[in-house]
């Protein structure tokens, strides 16, 4: 790919998905009965709902179904796989607007996803979900708001919810828990804005809500939840109906905020946590991917970041430069390490780490794609990763470059 800039790494495939290249936070990977590999992508905004590929061939990925939103004022910025049930999160641009939930899909004939059921989240001051989880088939773990929420700053609205999906025809929710003071009626007081906003921008990035809520099989009875301005928490969820505070970190101020994936390496007791840039041209650098001593649940203490190029020369290039999505190590057909992190740091490109040595994560794999054509801003935004069990790496542009899909020579 002329243009780009690339260590240990080599794309493989480009596909800009018939136009229509905007990535949101959702990419799930399906192995369909017909022995096809069907990746899974939601749209960062309207007019496309998600957008099925398949990637049986990762040299050679197709566009075999992509479907369009109910309307333009709303996004499905994530969705997860299990089995062939696909969960989509709605979010809505206003308060009270519908449809605000989760959808679920049968996806057993790819090509002609079929509603299952939808999970209402709307209400006179909700926005719906932001983001899932779901990789047991069971429950998803989701960052919403609901009808019975009145927040106590309108940019606090999403919290964590715990849905029952075994019977996939009447999704249910089970449990709930909400950042102490983010709630009217709250004893809690609410809590101190980190970096206050204008009032203008419901999306704005000063928010005590939930973004990412993880639950791995390894440890059921635990949640790890980035709460943006609120930092990173551990959950006992044991029982699900009261989620109960284990362990919490913030580094919020005097970092500049949005905490926003928390992922255990159970076996190593750390934890990786990143704080998403949401802002063009170095604005709220820095954002960083922290590693996180947690063989003390009750005690955890960051004991290194991973490396970045330096903010002199990226942070003006255009867009945002910083840390956002790392691959998961979510179930299914994933590839799971406790030793290399995956991520995507918009116009810092696609970085792999090496995290054997905690102390000093070092970058191992690199690929920055040139700007691509048609995009709102000079540089490509990378902004969602999955890397499957075989170790292909796919990954996708926030505004139009679409799936870019690498092998990394690691």
């Amino acid at each position: 790919m002329q243009g780009a800039v690339a260590k240990n790494m080599k794309l493989i495939s480009h596909d800009t998905m018939r136009g229509f290249g905007g990535v949101g936070e959702g990419m799930s990977l399906q192995l369909a009965k017909d022995g096809r590999r069907i990746l899974w992508i939601a749209h960062e905004w309207a007019p496309k709902n998600f957008t099925g590929v398949d990637v049986s061939d990762p040299r050679a990925p197709r566009v075999i179904c992509q479907t369009a939103l109910p309307h333009n004022d709303m996004r499905s910025n994530s969705l997860e796989v299990v089995g062939d049930i696909l969960a989509v999160a709605y979010q809505v641009g206003k308060p009270g607007a519908k449809p605000a939930g989760i959808e679920l899909f049968d996806i057993s004939k790819p090509e002609t996803p079929t509603s299952i059921s939808f999970f209402d989240a709307s209400g006179p001051h909700s926005r719906g979900m932001h983001c899932l989880w779901f990789v047991d088939g069971e429950y998803i773990h989701c960052a919403g708001g609901a009808p019975d929420f009145e927040p106590t700053h309108f940019r606090d609205d999403q919290f964590y919810r715990i849905i029952d999906v075994r019977n996939p025809t009447r999704p249910a929710e089970v449990g709930r828990w909400w950042y102490p003071g983010t709630r009217k009626g709250d004893a809690a007081p609410p809590p101190k804005r980190v970096r206050p906003m204008p009032m203008t921008d419901i999306r704005g990035p000063d928010a005590f809500r939930l973004h990412n809520a993880n639950v791995y099989p390894e440890r059921p009875d635990r949640a790890y939840l980035g709460y943006i301005d609120g930092g990173a928490f551990i959950m006992d969820i044991s029982d699900k109906s009261t989620p109960k505070v284990v362990g919490t970190w913030n580094p919020h101020p005097p970092y500049p905020g949005f905490t926003h994936t928390v992922m255990p390496l159970p076996d190593r007791g750390l934890l990786v946590v990143t704080d998403e840039c949401v802002q063009d041209d170095g604005e709220d650098w820095p954002k960083l991917t922290w590693m996180v001593d947690a063989r003390k649940e009750d005690n955890l203490v960051p004991i290194s970041t991973f490396p970045l190029p330096p903010v002199e020369e990226f942070g003006h290039k255009g867009g945002r430069f910083g840390s956002h999505n790392i691959h998961e190590n979510r179930p299914g057909p994933s590839f799971r390490s406790e030793d290399y992190v995956f991520g995507v740091f918009f116009n810092a490109g696609v970085r792999v780490f090496d995290i054997r040595n905690p102390y000093r994560p070092e970058e191992v794999a690199v690929f920055i794609p040139p700007m691509p054509e048609n995009s709102r801003v000079a540089t490509a935004q990378m902004n969602e990763i999955y890397v499957d069990e075989r170790g292909i790496i796919y990954a996708g542009d926030r505004w139009t470059g679409g799936l870019y899909v690498f092998e990394a020579n690691i």
